[in-house]
């Protein structure tokens, strides 16, 4: 009994010495071609290992040139294979290769091969991207699994990618909690209507399921539940004790749109603030998050935003200026004295539409904001101004070639003026519960992230700044 007494006092690490652990076989180092390109000093003794694709083949009688990507950089590698290594390459075919490197003639880095691996084939001609002319978009869009192949998109790719960590780097630096709002959720946020139905499909777990008073389809949570449209709701209840907080979370639209500027899904950056009573001080937070954003992603991702767009293409002058304020009133007069340029007439109770924002962001040259619409076209969360009751302290960010990128407002905090105009407080009564114990005034905002991208990239259709677009018949992959 002492012995099994004394063993188990032993501790895990003591016990961890017991177990031999077998040695770990390293890979050999895969040297990505961006660092590669970007490398000043070329040691001729110093082996590399690449992956990549294939992207150009020239046989000559000793040798075969083949130009590699790998998707890091826009640039391609030139890599020397001699005939008694080479293989049937072809463009879209897999490699791997070592080597050292060399100069070429006009002083470029290039790859001297000395083993080579054909890892896969490219099938001929149905590989859509053989040719050397440039594919459209439209184009390329059929072929959506295979658009990272595409230098173009694989740039926009890497752009996205940087511009994610871009916002979540400026929260971070400003003290808010990143925050997982739920995908499924019961309420309708913007109660518009256009949400996905969520439910199981299986009939037998419905009926399985099924509970006095509750219709078979919402068995499984006992109500509807619907792919959220906004984590607005649920960002609120986390800033009333987190203080500030954000998601990047995906939300659903059931719009029967095939504009250039809408999805079906797309990725929502939302952020809530505490005690944030002045519709000033967030649009003064969003200005420097836009901006500063920006000049990030102008100076870590330059290369790829300078091949996807030119000088001419977009301006972004408007990183220097101030960005203006204008009221929605203000904007009424100035679309009324210009209604001669505008080509779907102004209607003050219908709110601003798309050709509407973007004359306004031609007449102040540059992006703008948007602020205090009358009560009776935006959503019930709204504070209701105090020297106008007909309004709502709130904003619309509107910027060039997209329109609305940003809509913010202070939120009603006072519990009897949000009863009023709760549109649903059975399903919503714990939305009321935090307006009951130790509420505060929050502010807070959406931004569509695709937009972002496209206004930054001046790309004309929303579908090419996300890997994988959902919209009205198209959800195949």
């Amino acid at each position: 009994m002492f012995q099994y007494l004394k063993i188990c006092r032993r501790t895990f690490s003591d016990l961890a010495k017991d177990v031999v652990t077998p040695p770990i076989v390293r890979q050999r180092t895969t040297t990505r071609l961006k660092d590669l390109l970007a490398s000043k000093n070329v040691s001729p003794d110093e082996k590399h290992f690449i992956n990549g694709w294939v992207t150009k083949v020239r046989k000559m009688k000793t040798v075969t040139f083949l130009n590699i990507n790998d998707g890091t950089c826009n640039e391609d590698l030139q890599i020397v294979v001699g005939n008694k290594l080479s293989s049937d390459f072809n463009v879209g075919s897999s490699i791997q290769a070592t080597g050292n490197l060399g100069t070429t003639p006009r002083g470029q880095i290039e790859l001297q091969v000395t083993d080579i691996d054909l890892v896969n084939t490219c099938k001929h001609p149905e590989y859509p991207f053989i040719t050397k002319q440039q594919h459209l978009p439209q184009y390329v869009r059929e072929f959506i699994h295979l658009r990272s192949r595409h230098k173009p998109f694989a740039a926009t790719m890497r752009v996205r990618h940087a511009a994610q960590k871009a916002f979540h780097d400026f929260f971070d630096a400003e003290g808010f909690v990143n925050i997982h709002t739920p995908i499924l959720t019961s309420n309708d946020c913007e109660n518009s209507g256009e949400v996905f139905l969520a439910r199981p499909e299986s009939a037998d777990l419905l009926k399985q399921m099924k509970r006095d008073g509750v219709p078979e389809e919402a068995s499984y949570f006992d109500k509807k539940t619907f792919l959220t449209v906004s984590g607005q709701l649920h960002l609120e209840a986390m800033c009333l004790g987190l203080d500030k907080v954000y998601t990047f979370n995906p939300a659903f639209r059931a719009e029967n749109s095939k504009s250039p500027h809408h999805l079906a899904e797309f990725y929502m950056l939302e952020g809530e603030i505490a005690f944030m009573e002045r519709l000033e001080d967030l649009t003064a937070l969003l200005d420097d998050m836009i901006k500063g954003v920006t000049r990030k992603l102008l100076d870590s991702s330059s290369n790829d935003i300078s091949y996807l767009t030119s000088s001419d293409q977009i301006d972004f002058s408007w990183l220097e200026k101030e960005t203006p304020t204008i009221t929605y009133h203000e904007a009424l007069k100035i679309l009324e004295a210009n209604r001669d340029k505008i080509d779907i007439p102004v209607n003050p109770k219908e709110g601003l539409a798309k050709n509407h924002e973007l004359f306004l962001t031609k007449y102040v040259n540059g992006p703008c904001f948007v602020a205090h619409f009358p009560k009776d076209i935006k959503p019930f969360y709204m504070r209701q101004n105090h020297e106008d009751p007909t309004l709502v302290d709130c904003f619309d960010f509107l910027v060039p070639e997209v329109g609305e990128l940003i809509g913010g407002s202070v939120r009603e905090h006072k519990l009897e003026l949000l009863e009023k105009n709760l549109p649903n407080k059975e399903d919503l009564e714990w939305y009321l519960d935090l307006r009951r114990y130790g509420s505060a005034c929050t502010s807070g905002f959406g931004m569509g992230f695709e937009r972002y991208l496209q206004w930054l990239l001046n790309v004309k259709n929303i579908r090419d700044v996300i890997p994988f677009p959902r919209w009205p018949h198209h959800c195949d992959t």
